[in-house]
């Protein structure tokens, strides 16, 4: 039987998931520079990327998505409750934006999201990845795929569930995504946004390392 401090130890548990940058963690562990510290200073596999190091990238990308997979499917394992896991889902996606290990400044959470769709349902997320896939190689904007996808993950979502707690969850992270885009949206705009495989920010200093 579910109880009031089951759910709240979902959901805490979930947050506090969430709160681990693997960008920050992955970096100092390979002796990399502060992503906060250089390119678009977000927390993510994207600017990580900047420092020329893939394998930094994809370990950053494996691991902020895992996390929001895994507090979706640990909920969901001792609950067995599809809204405590959709309610983990947010928290953990709410961690990576305000994460309380980082004074609340975290990243944009797209790996994240993604995470938590897959774990919420398979077709969920593989139909928001096709949807970001399709968008960047056509548009090459990652930002803008990120964004298309997001709003199709709630259309997704309304579709697979109708009018249930994921689907208001995919939504609100839908519209979290969209206000943490909000500078590249004004880059999309004034048409000065970045496209994929662009190299035009400046690498980071490796000296600056462990500064």
């Amino acid at each position: 039987m579910l109880t009031a401090q089951i759910i709240a130890a979902a959901v805490v548990f979930a947050y506090l998931l969430g709160s681990i940058s693997f960008a920050i963690v992955v970096s100092r562990l390979m002796s990399l520079p502060d992503p906060r510290s250089y390119g678009s200073k977000n927390p993510g596999a994207t600017n990580v990327l900047r420092t020329g190091r893939k394998v930094a990238a994809a370990l950053t990308l494996a691991g902020d998505a895992g996390k929001g997979w895994l507090a979706v499917w640990l909920a969901w394992f001792y609950t067995l409750d599809m809204t405590v896991a959709a309610l983990a889902g947010l928290a953990v996606f709410l961690g990576h934006l305000y994460p309380v290990f980082y004074r609340f400044k975290g990243g944009k959470g797209v790996a994240t999201a993604a995470g938590v769709l897959f774990g919420l349902n398979l077709w969920l997320g593989v139909g928001t990845l096709v949807t970001w896939g399709v968008i960047a190689a056509f548009f090459r904007y990652v930002s803008l795929a990120s964004l298309i996808a997001a709003l199709f993950a709630a259309f997704y979502a309304w579709w697979l569930f109708g009018l249930q707690p994921v689907s208001w969850v995919a939504v609100v992270m839908a519209a979290l995504l969209a206000w943490r885009h909000r500078e590249n949206i004004k880059r999309l705009a004034a048409g000065t946004e970045s496209k994929l495989g662009a190299n035009s920010a400046t690498p980071p200093d490796p000296s600056a390392a462990g500064r």
